[in-house]
């Protein structure tokens, strides 16, 4: 949902896209599912930010997003989240996404974007939520990595997948990895 931008909008982005910081900013952009109740929901953004959310394999433009995550503002971080989340399973976009702590809330905020109906549910049958904390049922060999998950590690802080109901991702040993439902119960 797009909008003109507001003289508070305006001031706080000096004139500036949100997300690039180098072209000049044209949009007021509400993150869904908020909408323009409140200067806190919205981004500026520029004309060719604007057009990449909507086109295909804009990874290149993208890369902008490095500096962007890092913004005070929770409606800039939960965009810059939400399109690095689309590139993942690149390189740069994973780095970005691990580069950064951001607030629980920001990230569900992010993340409800691609929220579906069908429920994750741990071994047990418990359904799972982004921001949950699970333990291993059993030590898994961790692919791409030099070392293996013993059973009973504690993972913090999951984020679920959101095409793929059987997946989580979550960090162990400061490596973000996806780990099978089936293998973790809800602690």
């Amino acid at each position: 949902m797009n909008s003109r931008i507001t003289s508070k909008l305006n001031e706080r982005c000096e004139g500036k896209c949100e997300l690039c910081t180098t072209e000049e900013a044209t949009t007021a952009y509400a993150v869904s599912p908020k909408n323009h109740d409140t200067i806190e929901n919205e981004v500026a953004l520029c004309n060719t930010c604007l057009a990449a959310l909507d086109a295909k394999d804009q990874g290149q433009h993208w890369q902008c997003l490095a500096g962007s995550i890092w913004n005070t503002e929770p409606a800039v971080q939960a965009l810059s989240y939400r399109i690095l989340y689309a590139y993942k399973d690149q390189e740069w976009a994973n780095e970005i996404i691990n580069s950064v702590d951001l607030d629980e809330a920001v990230v569900n905020w992010a993340m409800s974007a691609y929220q579906t109906q069908a429920l994750h549910l741990d071994s047990n049958g418990n359904e799972l939520a982004n921001g949950d904390t699970v333990v291993l049922t059993q030590g898994l060999n961790v692919k791409g990595t030099s070392f293996s998950a013993a059973k009973g590690t504690i993972v913090r802080k999951i984020r679920l997948v959101p095409d793929n109901t059987e997946q989580i991702e979550g960090k162990i040993n400061d490596q973000t990895i996806v780990i099978l439902t089936k293998y973790v119960k809800k602690s």
